[in-house]
């Protein structure tokens, strides 16, 4: 899942199910239910069927990662990739869905980059990658008490 999610001029729906073409509905609304998307799409008039606009222009940078986060729920892939997947998020809805991340990929290989350490504490090990080079590595107790110590890559930059 890259920073910029990319959306198509399409509905709500049919951007969830680019995916997995073949999925049910069911699966969508629960894919988006894991991304702490469904109550938002609810509360529209349209409600699945409401046009994102051009590279989803109609809705906040919030509301498109949580639509590019059903995808992945929804794909069920073994490997994720997730490249600062929950920046544009308030602090409640990423600790929701790093929740459900938790929760639904435990079988999954999760590699994740971010700069705010809190983002990381559930992963198993942690990298410190500085121009280009690993410079540190460990568990997420050793790491974020290490640089939150520095002030680096915490929840206050």
């Amino acid at each position: 899942m890259p920073q910029e999610t990319i959306l198509l001029h399409a509905t709500i729906y049919d951007n969830i199910k680019i995916a997995k073409p073949n999925a049910t509905n069911l699966e969508i609304y629960n894919a988006a239910k894991k991304a702490e998307l469904h109550t938002f799409i609810e509360s529209l008039e349209d409600k699945y069927n409401t046009i994102v606009g051009e590279r989803g222009i109609k809705l906040s940078g919030g509301q498109r990662q949580r639509i590019a986060l059903a995808r992945i729920f929804l794909r069920d892939s073994k490997i994720v990739i997730f490249d600062e997947a929950t920046s544009s998020l308030d602090n409640n809805t990423e600790f929701k869905i790093q929740q459900n991340i938790n929760k639904y990929f435990k079988e999954q290989t999760i590699i994740c980059i971010a700069h705010r350490l809190s983002t990381l504490k559930e992963m198993d090990n942690i990298f410190v990658i500085e121009n280009g080079q690993i410079v540190d590595s460990g568990i997420p107790d050793y790491i974020i008490q290490k640089y939150d110590k520095k002030n680096f890559i915490t929840d206050k930059n």
